[in-house]
């Protein structure tokens, strides 16, 4: 008799269900986040258990590895795309473990992808990377205000960024207060900038770009940290069966419910990757500033709608364009971009 299992899983314990091949349910049970401890209960059902649901939890990575390494099939469900039937009146971790392996059962399970254990650590460097680049973004801005505030004028990103130069500090030697406050800000702003070269360093030197992507580079915008972090972030772009499915996972596509020509409303414009969705965006502002046919497809939108949707619109068609480079191996096209 078939098995099918499947764990509910939180940050410092487990649910874990196991149900036949007729839905019922051969065992339940609340466990510690345990390695020895789950391969303990699991080993008696080893044999006859056809696969294991994981949730794909932010902390998914420990329980998938152990598993694998195990020998058992896992399947890692993708919650966002997980619905439960909302006349229920109650609802608790035993009844979304037993969920999670009766959808294994029927073939209904909606399953994420797995990356690779070899490249997670090098995809979440770079995205500690971005953390960084949006936290020295935010320094900068309010640097960039006190700055305004209190002299009048505009200093500019790339003078706020200098290492080898302070143009900050004469700029607010009238006042001890505000000089403290942009001193402290320019300190924090230039130790971020040095960790980001670190990490960009330490990431070209253990990771090149592989054959199939290597056509990333021609897209403006995009340079070799980006397009690494695309091609991480993205995986075998087979798994996207469509232009659409890929652009929808990078979030740069709108959601809304239509009925007989109404809006009802919207769905999770939230659901894919976040990190392609500021790659993408990241590359949209950079070709805007340094590629002429992006910049005068950005300004014509502008013209019909706003900055932000021109904004968006232009990550839209740069995503759509790595999706076939990537598939096809070609080099980027802008006569078919901005046509």
């Amino acid at each position: 008799m078939k098995l099918y299992a499947a764990f509910d899983l939180h940050s410092s314990n487990s649910y874990l269900s196991v149900i036949d091949e007729e839905g019922k349910r051969k065992l339940e049970k609340k466990l510690v986040n345990d390695a020895e401890g789950i391969v303990s209960v699991l080993s008696p059902f080893k044999k006859k258990l056809t696969g294991i649901a994981v949730e794909s939890t932010y902390n998914w990575y420990w329980l998938v590895d152990l598993l694998m390494t195990r020998g058992y099939e896992v399947h890692l469900a993708n919650p966002a795309a997980i619905q439960k039937y909302k006349g229920l009146k109650h609802a608790d971790d035993r009844h979304d473990a037993g969920w999670l392996a009766e959808m294994l059962r029927l073939g209904i399970l909606p399953e994420g992808y797995i990356y690779p254990k070899e490249e997670r650590p090098i995809r979440d460097l770079l995205r500690k990377r971005g953390h960084l680049v949006r936290l020295r973004t935010s320094l900068i801005i309010s640097l960039q205000h006190i700055i305004t505030r209190n002299c009048g004028i505009m200093v500019s990103v790339n003078d706020v960024k200098r290492l080898r130069e302070d143009r900050v500090s004469p700029l607010l030697d009238g006042n001890e207060d505000v000089l403290m406050a942009g001193s402290v800000s320019k300190e924090t702003i230039d130790y971020m900038t040095r960790k980001i070269k670190s990490i960009e360093k330490t990431v070209e030197g253990k990771i090149e770009l592989s054959s199939s992507y290597r056509q990333l580079l021609s897209i403006p915008g995009v340079g070799k940290i980006l397009a690494l972090t695309i091609m991480l972030e993205t995986g075998p772009i087979s798994r996207f069966q469509k232009v659409g499915n890929y652009v929808s996972y990078c979030r740069k596509v709108g959601s809304t419910w239509v009925s007989n020509g109404k809006a009802k409303g919207k769905g999770n414009e939230k659901n894919g990757n976040r990190y392609l969705a500021w790659a993408y965006s990241e590359a949209s502002e950079l070709a805007r500033r340094f590629d002429d046919q992006a910049r005068a497809y950005f300004q014509r939108k502008s013209q019909r709608s706003n900055r932000m949707v021109a904004h968006q619109a232009l990550a839209h068609k740069l995503a759509r364009a790595a999706y076939y480079i990537m598939r096809d191996n070609v080099a980027f096209m802008p006569e078919k971009l901005f046509s």
